[in-house]
């Protein structure tokens, strides 16, 4: 298949402009682009690089979509733990992810490739083991990606039916009391809207998400001025909004605040998936890391302004327990006006359908760039690039088809949401943190080849990253409540042992024989690297 370079690549831009782009590089004396980078790293350009520093910083807040995030998982810090679990929950798992977030971008610096985590641990791995290493942290990430993917679409789903449930009848009961039938089928509706948006609209898609900033910033803004000014049930003071502590999960109160976690680990937990979208980014090995840390800081920001006012003008926390999607309820009683609640609402009903357009836009690169290197059965199938709309069309669907299947444990758990998001921030956070545990064992070697290494920060970030993952993957596998009804079960453990079991049976099949990784290996890669200058403006 033919290289294919955008009219507005890099190596095209510098050309016209007689000089040399941020990422442009010098191969043996000859200016390149970061797509010549790409072939260093041993793949050809397949997809267009159309997104500035801006748009995929833009993409990357998106991917996050705080206030949506943040709104649909409410519920867990609630019974986590009220006020602090909710705000100062926030706060510190920001902080957490931000550590990651350096982690990843200094690696990122050195391997800019769809494949992102993937790729990079292969390269970072010793040759003994980088087979091996490499499959488990494909696995998780794709999984991750998809789980995620999957988790956003049945949380707008949900939001949806408690947004118009705002509307009750003369004995305040919602006006729609959705059956298991309707819930899924709107959630089926959803994938299929986020699909086809993400496929039709591909060249839109910057502009999609150059939209959504101002959108979210106008509709917080919209939210938090409204119900301070409007209070109709009056305002906690500050000792209450910042300080209560208020355990309903039945856990112990120290490890029922981190079950309350998971509402910050969900929103937070995208960070990563930006790395699919570096063959798309006119210079990933700059770009992407500063989009993803510059991005963590603003959803950090943007999620405390969102936050506090909601905590001033909580109602009863045991009332907010009992409803599946608290937000809603929230801003209707402090609103006082149903139509009033409703069109507050609907800024957050729009950015979760743009967060869903987002992940299913970074879950199809990824699944395709893990398919390209033949991880995944068929994969001659899903590495195909649907050259008429640029993007992995093949790969969107089996995302798509995969995620409509799993949301049939609907049927089984009315937790199943909470079972989605654990799984996909449990598969998503192990896939973040393996790169980084190799790159720790290699002491860090391999960054004095990219653009940033932060020395003993770096190491310091390195560790948080290690730590939280070995908090994560028990804590967010355990029931949010206690006791657990039978309908109530957390299928977050369920979906992640399945998970490992479709990987693990692949591997001895087929992979164990036949799986040989990208297509260069380190070394050779380290070798084409010894005649490249990057320059960086």
């Amino acid at each position: 298949m033919s290289r294919r370079i955008s009219k507005e690549s890099p190596n095209s831009l510098g050309e016209k402009h007689g000089g040399i782009s941020g990422d442009d590089v010098l191969i043996n004396g000859r200016r390149g682009s970061a797509d010549d980078m790409l072939a260093v790293l041993g793949y050809q350009a397949e997809l267009v690089r159309s997104r500035s520093t801006l748009q995929v910083a833009f993409m990357s807040f998106v991917l996050a979509s705080v206030p949506y995030g943040l709104a649909t998982t409410l519920y867990y810090p609630l019974i986590g733990g009220g006020p602090v679990a909710v705000i100062w929950g926030w706060v510190a798992v920001c902080l957490i992810i931000l550590c990651v977030a350096i982690s990843l971008g200094e690696i990122t610096s050195v391997y800019p490739t769809a494949g992102g985590v993937y790729y990079q641990t292969y390269m970072l791995s010793s040759p003994k083991y980088r087979n091996i290493t490499a499959w488990i942290c494909g696995w998780a990430y794709s999984l991750g990606n998809m789980t995620i993917t999957l988790s956003v679409n049945f949380g707008t789903t949900l939001f949806f039916i408690g947004c118009v449930n705002i509307f009750t009848d003369a004995d305040g009961v919602g006006i729609w009391t959705a059956t298991t039938w309707q819930t899924w089928l709107l959630f089926v509706a959803i994938t299929l809207l986020c699909n086809a948006i993400s496929a039709l609209g591909n060249k839109w898609l910057p502009l999609l998400d150059t939209f959504a900033i101002f959108w979210t910033f106008a509709g917080v803004f919209a939210i938090i001025i409204t119900i301070l000014v409007v209070a109709r049930n009056g305002r906690h003071n500050a000792s209450y909004a910042l300080g209560n502590f208020t355990a309903s999960s039945g856990w112990v109160p120290g490890w029922s605040f981190f079950i309350g976690l998971l509402h910050a680990a969900y929103a937070t937990s995208a960070t990563g998936m930006i790395l699919s979208m570096c063959e798309e980014v006119r210079q990933p090995a700059t770009q992407v890391p500063k989009a993803m840390v510059g991005t963590v800081v603003l959803n950090m920001i943007c999620g405390f302004i969102f936050l506090v006012p909601l905590c001033f003008v909580l109602p009863a926390i045991e009332d907010l327990i009992l409803l599946a999607q608290p937000f809603p309820y929230i801003i209707a009683q402090a609103v006082g006006s149903q139509g009033g609640a409703f069109a507050l609402c609907v800024p957050i009903m729009v950015l979760g359908i743009l967060c869903g357009v987002g992940c299913t836009t970074a879950s199809s690169r990824c699944v395709w760039a893990f398919s390209r290197d033949g991880a995944i059965p068929g994969y001659q199938l899903w590495k195909q690039v649907n050259h008429k709309l640029d993007v992995p069309l093949n790969a969107m669907m089996l995302c798509m088809v995969c995620e409509i299947l799993l949301g049939l444990i609907y049927f089984g758990s009315t937790a199943a949401f909470n079972g989605f998001s654990g799984a996909g921030v449990i598969f998503l956070t192990i896939a973040y943190v393996m790169p980084i545990i190799v790159s720790l064992i290699g002491r860090r070697k391999a960054l004095k080849n990219g653009v940033y290494d932060f020395g003993a920060f770096g190491y310091f970030c390195n560790f948080v990253a290690v730590a939280w993952t070995l908090l994560v993957t028990p804590l967010f596998s355990m029931p949010s409540y206690l006791p657990v009804p039978a309908t109530g079960m957390n299928y977050a453990s369920a979906v992640f042992v399945g998970g490992v079991a479709v990987s693990a049976i692949w591997y001895f099949v087929w992979g164990i024989k036949n799986y040989v990784g990208p297509p260069a290996a380190q070394e050779e890669v380290e070798r084409r690297r010894s005649s490249i200058v990057i320059n960086h403006h």
